[in-house]
């Protein structure tokens, strides 16, 4: 198929790149926890991302950061379900859950969730996938590791991401229904994070759209020596070879300027190929 079906939108698959607005209903996200815990506060956030031209918004109510103190489901639940019903009832948007639990998931998708983004791509819990089938859901499988690998890291995320699609795929998930994400800042070394950005055409060229998340991780902060709230710059550096090697999503805090990073450079890409 040439597109990609996301609640009530299709996505080309025809080389342009959208844009994923980020959305943590989190206290301890790395980058801006707190600032969206209150219903009204999450909710005022994507109506502005959609306004900034966001095409998904991304609800995530555990923050998945180094470290980071794993939650309960229901306490995770009653954080994303009151929002993404909220975004549903209020706004025309696309809206992913980002989690790795299938009882959240399923919850989320109750209460009208389109997409599924799973850190651990299904590896961490196969009822997922499951859920995913049954709900006739696309969904984003990550790679994901507890410790960095030595060798090549793009052979060994091919390899985790082929044991994610085969999880989807005996569960019942269409191959039409899958998003590869490298994982950027998840069980890599610094360098790895590069070569994984660098190198993000190689996944694409596996046959399924490719989503980058790189948004003010530690890999921009490391490069520039800046701290999570002044990291802008460097993301629009990432959107930007992104596109330049095929994504078909990019996972982002700061729409507006990604936006436009991505429209400059699929002009000068359409140029280039005219």
């Amino acid at each position: 198929m040439n597109y990609i079906k996301i609640g009530n939108r299709r996505f080309a698959l025809d080389g342009s790149c959208r844009i994923m607005g980020i959305l943590n209903v989190t206290p301890d996200s790395f980058s801006d926890g707190g600032r969206f815990n209150s219903v009204e506060a999450a909710v005022l956030r994507a109506r502005e991302m959609v306004a900034e031209g966001a095409d998904i918004i991304d609800v995530g109510g555990e923050s998945t950061r180094p470290g980071h103190t794993r939650i309960s489901d229901e306490e995770e639940i009653a954080r994303v379900v009151p929002v993404i019903e909220r975004i549903k009832a209020e706004l025309d948007v696309p809206v992913s859950v980002d989690t790795y639990k299938s009882a959240v998931a399923g919850a989320a998708v109750k209460a009208g969730a389109d997409l599924i983004n799973d850190i651990w791509g299904f590896r961490y819990d196969e009822g997922l996938a499951r859920l995913t089938a049954e709900a006739g859901l696309p969904c984003v499988l990550m790679d994901n590791r507890t410790e960095p690998v030595t060798g090549d890291i793009m052979e060994a995320m091919k390899a985790t991401l082929a044991e994610s699609i085969e999880i989807a795929r005996r569960a019942g998930v269409a191959d039409e229904n899958i998003i590869l994400d490298p994982g950027i800042g998840f069980g890599k070394t610094y360098e790895q994070n590069l070569t994984a950005i660098n190198r993000l055409d190689e996944l694409c060229g596996l046959g399924f759209p490719v989503l980058l998340a790189a948004s003010r991780k530690s890999v921009i902060g490391n490069t520039l020596n800046l701290p999570a709230g002044e990291r802008v710059e460097g993301t629009v550096a990432t959107s930007v070879i992104g596109v330049m090697k095929g994504a078909a999503f990019v996972r982002v805090h700061d729409v507006k300027e990604n936006l436009r990073a991505v429209k400059m450079t699929e002009a000068i890409l359409k140029e280039r190929s005219l």
